[in-house]
């Protein structure tokens, strides 16, 4: 048993690790940030594939603010012809000094790390992360966003050490004709 001990701690620590070393990672979020303004639907333009997310298109992600002061957050999306949603919540741990840092949790009391790490004066795109280098997404209020909007918001990604080849493009066919 005490062999086991060492074996789980360099297991929990050695992802840590590698991301410290790796100096060009930068998942800082914005210092201006207005929760009020942020607050509505969201297209998910692109992301990096998790198992949660696999094969969903036409995602939007809803942001409300809730009477306790946390956040209320529905996904949802399509797969295989069937609505999906998801219902989480949100809060910012330190709304004075870390506005654009929240926590989303979409179980019980487990919370992950969610960074605006990259935000238009408009509120109109986003770029969001995490701690972690394997999570980003390109979000907008629109269901489709201008090549040169994009090419900004890929640079910032690939600038902050991200790997924008490995982001999945979300096909928001049904969206860009509701937004009609």
């Amino acid at each position: 048993m005490k062999s086991l001990i060492p074996l789980a701690l360099a297991a929990f620590m050695i992802p840590g690790l590698l991301v410290a070393q790796d100096k060009r990672f930068d998942s800082s979020p914005v210092e201006q940030f207005d929760l009020s303004r942020y607050l509505g639907v969201w297209f998910e333009i692109a992301r990096f594939d998790h198992s949660f997310e696999r094969g969903l298109d036409n995602v939007t992600a809803e942001y409300l603010l809730r009477d306790d002061g946390k956040i209320d957050v529905i996904n949802s999306g399509w797969k295989d012809g069937k609505y999906q949603v998801a219902e989480g919540k949100a809060k910012q741990p330190e709304p004075l000094d870390d506005p654009a840092h929240l926590k989303v949790s979409f179980f019980l009391f487990f919370y992950s790390d969610y960074n605006v790490m990259m935000l238009d004066d408009n509120y109109q795109i986003a770029l969001v992360g995490s701690k972690s280098p394997g999570y980003l997404w390109i979000l907008s209020r629109t269901p489709a966003v201008s090549t040169d909007v994009l090419d900004a918001v890929l640079k910032e990604a690939s600038d902050r050490g991200y790997d924008t080849s490995r982001l999945i493009w979300v096909d928001q066919d049904m969206n860009k004709s509701i937004a009609l």
